[in-house]
């Protein structure tokens, strides 16, 4: 084989390793986009700041709203929801959640606790809810003694693309 033989593996030797540079630079921009979407979709998994506060309110014989989660038209998943009933004393707390059904709105929960023989901190929402519309919270009780108490309530959100 000639110089000129040579010369034309050497051409082909040259093109290949061109190629499989190309490859490579190719495959670590695909990784790099893999990685990045890793990491946006982990950051969701960490959720929202948790919703906290209290609300006082006069309780008695007429639901009043504990909080709203989340907002018209925006999906979330709720992973828990805690009201804490230890400043009331009432027999009969009711726990009432309301949402939009085909855009009018239902209550989609209602429960009965005992200040006296439950716990003071209600897991309402104990596992995940999906919403696309306001979550309201009411409480409502039967003693009058509870007007103007605050009630706790802590809610943990994540958004959801």
């Amino acid at each position: 084989m000639g110089f000129a033989g040579k010369t034309a593996n050497f051409s082909e030797i040259n093109n290949s390793v061109s190629l499989i540079n190309n490859n490579i630079a190719s495959l670590e921009d695909i990784i790099n986009q893999i990685d990045h979407a890793v990491d946006e979709l982990a950051s969701k998994l960490a959720g929202l700041a948790p919703i906290t506060g209290s609300t006082t309110a006069d309780w008695f014989d007429d639901e009043s709203v504990v909080v709203t989660i989340g907002a018209a038209n925006t999906r979330y998943k709720v992973h828990s929801l805690l009201i804490s009933i230890h400043n009331l004393i009432s027999t009969n707390l009711v726990v009432r959640l309301y949402t939009l059904v085909n855009g009018v709105e239902r209550k989609v929960y209602e429960q009965s606790f005992n200040a006296a023989s439950d716990p003071p901190g209600l897991w309402v929402i104990n596992g995940t809810l999906g919403i696309h519309e306001a979550l309201r919270v009411t409480l409502e009780s039967n003693d009058a003694a509870d007007n103007g108490k605050s009630v706790d309530y802590d809610c943990m959100l994540e958004a959801m693309s």
